[in-house]
């Protein structure tokens, strides 16, 4: 069996994964589903400083103290720059990437770098205002496909401010995790801001699976998402 690593994207923690890590266990899978330095239930230890390579050493120290091995280490939207870096960091634990509606970036790349233009100007001029120059202020969920009300209240007072530092401190690679196998997942049914990382997916001869639901798909298509998963942990 496998071990299934769950990383959130911006504004969410660990928690997020409620709905699909019961399904995941029911199979006879571990899994862990850390929240990122900063924000949510970690919050309180949110600082200027706190980057991409913070995060990216979260994981690893996670999976080195769990001793995790053939590890699906999957990274929603922000999270594929950790799922990168991770691999890259430390391939002989990780069996398989999955990139859910995230991003795939390079060597050198920074993930404000590799949203479209206009979402990217949103977020620069939101960190400029409210978010005092160092925080990205939580987008509204609508936006990011959420639609029904009992997801709403459940989402919202859970989100908190990203550091922007992890937005704008670029992937640094060895190429180590190149060799890790890698999948992509992308929600259909909302702007697609992530369209462009599937073409590049499948441009490096990852399979490309798609849902049909919001950006939020470990909330809105748990069941779809865990089958999935499960699949491709086989």
């Amino acid at each position: 069996m496998s071990t299934f690593v769950l990383l959130h994207g911006a504004w969410h923690g660990g928690w997020v994964w409620q709905r699909v890590a019961p399904g995941l266990r029911a199979a006879g899978h571990d899994v862990l589903a850390p929240t990122l330095t900063g924000v949510s239930d970690r919050a309180h230890l949110l600082h200027p400083q706190v980057g991409l390579s913070t995060h990216v050493q979260d994981v690893v120290a996670l999976l080195e103290a769990h001793d995790a091995r053939d590890v699906v280490l999957a990274g929603h939207s922000y999270a594929g720059q950790v799922v990168t870096g991770v691999a890259d960091r430390v391939p002989d634990r990780v069996a398989r990437r999955v990139y859910l509606d995230a991003f795939v970036g390079d060597d050198g790349d920074a993930a404000i770098d590799l949203l479209p233009p206009t979402v990217a100007g949103h977020y620069r001029e939101a960190v400029a205002g409210p978010g005092f120059g160092w925080l990205v202020p939580v987008r509204p969920l609508e936006r990011l496909g959420v639609t029904e009300q009992a997801d709403l209240d459940w989402l919202t007072p859970r989100l908190t401010p990203h550091p922007w530092l992890t937005y704008t401190e670029p992937l640094r690679l060895t190429g180590k995790g190149d060799a890790v196998p890698a999948a992509f997942v992308e929600c259909t049914d909302w702007m697609r801001v992530f369209r462009d990382h599937a073409g590049r997916a499948a441009e490096r001869g990852w399979p490309v699976h798609e849902v049909a639901t919001g950006h939020e798909a470990m909330v809105t298509a748990p069941a779809e998402l865990t089958a999935l998963l499960l699949e491709l942990a086989r």
